[in-house]
């Protein structure tokens, strides 16, 4: 019987994450659901993911301390059998305007976006390198449309941030090939924030003006192209890879 690939998705519990563990466990694949605060949803999740043939383990872990993430994540690389699939999901977004921003949420979010996911593919490198499916192990991190050149007022630390996780994955795309492949996905709006200004039906109708095909995208577009680029794209590597309606020519 041949093994089935485990996928470990960040921040797995809820909305893209949890798309995106769905459309893998679809797929044949066991996971690995990240969470820090969401609890109660990842059981929940899990349980979905399990009747849906999947085995799952859940991971919790706080992106926001990298020293200790890196301690926790070689603690769990030692109990899997297997690795093929690492998806950078789990991100922070906090408004930073600059006449407010403090350096502890610029740290904050570059923890959480930045070197947390480096420790991770640092940790879980070897795992993925030993992958036996086609075109080997593959990490895929959650970018920004925005963080590539359409940057938004108010938002320094965080694209900030995702440039950097943009930069890693171009970077390690060299570094671990030929037996990782290493891209990301920039979305635009796939899932409307739930609280503050972009919760708000008169801002969304603003955005969604400017987006060619003039609606939002939903978490399973995303998690569509996350799988396409994991489990068959096998000669796509140190791509970025716009899920956003068009909104970039915009």
């Amino acid at each position: 019987m041949t093994r089935r690939p485990t996928v470990l998705v960040t921040g797995g519990a809820r909305r893209v994450g949890a798309a995106i563990a769905r459309a893998f466990a679809r797929d044949g694949c066991d996971i690995v659901l990240h969470y820090n605060t969401s609890q109660v949803e990842a059981n929940q999740l899990a349980t979905s993911l399990t009747e849906m043939g999947a085995k799952v383990t859940l991971w919790k872990a706080d992106l926001s301390e990298p020293a200790r993430v890196e301690v926790a994540a070689r603690e769990l690389a030692a109990k899997l059998a297997e690795l093929s699939v690492l998806i950078l999901n789990a991100s922070s977004y906090d408004r930073t305007p600059l006449d407010t921003v403090t350096a502890t949420q610029a740290m904050s979010a570059y923890a959480v976006n930045a070197v947390s996911p480096l420790m991770l593919c640092k940790t879980f490198a070897g795992l993925l390198s030993a992958s036996p499916v086609p075109g080997g192990g593959s990490i895929v991190a959650m970018g920004d449309m925005h963080a590539t050149g359409r940057p938004r007022k108010g938002l320094a630390a965080y694209s900030m941030s995702k440039a950097a996780l943009i930069e890693m994955v171009q970077t390690l795309a060299r570094e671990l090939a030929p037996k990782v492949r290493v891209n990301a996905v920039a979305p635009g709006v796939i899932d409307w924030p739930e609280t503050g200004s972009e919760s708000e039906a008169e801002m969304q109708r603003a955005y969604l003006s400017r987006v060619p095909l003039g609606r939002a995208g939903t978490p399973e577009d995303a998690a569509g192209v996350v799988r396409w680029l994991a489990l068959e794209a096998t000669y796509v590597t140190g791509e970025v890879i716009r899920v956003d309606g068009g909104r970039w020519l915009a």
